[in-house]
């Protein structure tokens, strides 16, 4: 009978040439989050769009020459990008992770007090529909989602978040839990309105979710939920507004969405 293979331990030490690794050094990335001025910055970039210095230094309400440091340092650090267009620089975050931490944070951070009318109502429009990075988010980003479900457009699950069947999945983060499926139903409407799927499919996994931290239920994300996005803003559907993340659904986007998407037309009432 021939000898069991003998089985090698597991290599605790790193190959001849590769540094050695401990824990995540998150000190660093802390204290430049941690300052109020690249805060907002960073803030003001979360919905996925690249904005000038100058409209990020009145974002966070300092001059055009301080904003500049911090974008130097968050520049330095990793955190965001810059794009030259003419005389202007475009800044944007550099990744869907860096998003993610944002959002993550947000959801552990203590609420700042309302001392107005309008950053209540811009409060609460945030709830309404927002972007989640690059696709929706609040009560809009759960009813496209919900619809799509109800029409048969999607399948994979129900929309909303059981803790006790999804262990991994976190307020205000990429799902782990469940796999959403385009179905061929859902493939030819998003052909009709003009999205390319070739070019969505293409991406592993090409549907995502995210859990949505003010609705507690799931809206669409990945490439899928950001192509969408696009194709709704390119439409008319869905347009931004002058307050950061908020966007409204155009009265051509409420005629529409219902019937394409499948979105309830009462999907801005909050349930009973």
């Amino acid at each position: 009978m021939a000898s069991a293979a003998r089985i090698e331990p597991a290599r605790s030490e790193p190959a001849r040439g590769e540094p050695a690794r401990g824990e995540a050094d998150i000190a660093p990335i802390g204290a430049l989050i941690g300052d109020p001025t690249r805060a907002r910055v960073l803030l003001a970039l979360t919905d996925g769009r690249a904005l000038p210095a100058s409209r990020l230094a009145a974002e966070a309400g300092v001059a055009p020459s301080t904003v500049s440091e911090h974008l130097a340092r968050l520049l330095a650090a990793g955190l965001v990008t810059v794009r030259p267009e003419g005389r202007s620089k475009f800044y944007r975050l550099a990744s869907p992770q860096v998003a993610d931490a944002l959002e993550a944070l947000a959801r552990i951070a203590p609420q700042r007090p309302i001392h107005s009318l309008r950053e209540g109502s811009t409060a609460h429009a945030l709830r309404q529909a927002r972007t989640c990075y690059n696709h929706l988010a609040g009560r809009l980003g759960v009813g496209l989602l919900a619809g799509l479900l109800s029409g048969g457009l999607m399948d994979g699950g129900d929309g909303r978040h059981h803790p006790e069947r999804a262990p991994h999945d976190r307020l205000s983060a990429p799902g782990r839990d469940l796999s959403y499926r385009l179905t061929a139903r859902g493939e030819a409407a998003f052909c009709e309105i003009g999205l390319d799927l070739d070019a969505v499919l293409a991406h592993r996994p090409a549907v995502r979710y995210c859990l949505d931290w003010s609705e507690q239920q799931h809206h669409l994300a990945g490439p899928l939920g950001t192509t969408l996005a696009d194709r709704l803003f390119a439409l008319g559907w869905v347009t931004r507004t002058q307050r950061r993340r908020v966007v409204r659904v155009t009265e051509s986007g409420r005629a529409n969405l219902p019937a394409v998407l499948g979105l309830a037309p009462d999907w801005d009432q909050p349930e009973p």
